[in-house]
């Protein structure tokens, strides 16, 4: 996934590269590089977030730690 982003933000370089100034070739990298990429990153790392809070919750619940309770589910 993160070398699909990487290959995204070196095209978006190349392009605001290829800007006639600097302020526009700041303003394609931002809006047609960075600004993508963070949202789709972000969206696609909710459901690991959302499943390594609720193992913290349930190893809070159970007082053990997260790396506990994932061995004793494997057992």
């Amino acid at each position: 996934m993160y070398i699909v982003a990487i290959g995204w933000l070196y095209v978006a370089l190349m392009m605001a590269i290829t800007e006639h100034n600097v302020v526009a070739g700041v303003a394609t990298f931002l809006m047609y590089g960075v600004a993508p990429v963070a949202l789709v990153l972000y969206i696609m790392g909710t459901p690991g977030r959302r499943r390594r809070k609720a193992e913290a919750e349930r190893a809070q619940a159970t007082g053990t730690t997260s790396g506990e309770a994932a061995r004793q589910e494997d057992e």
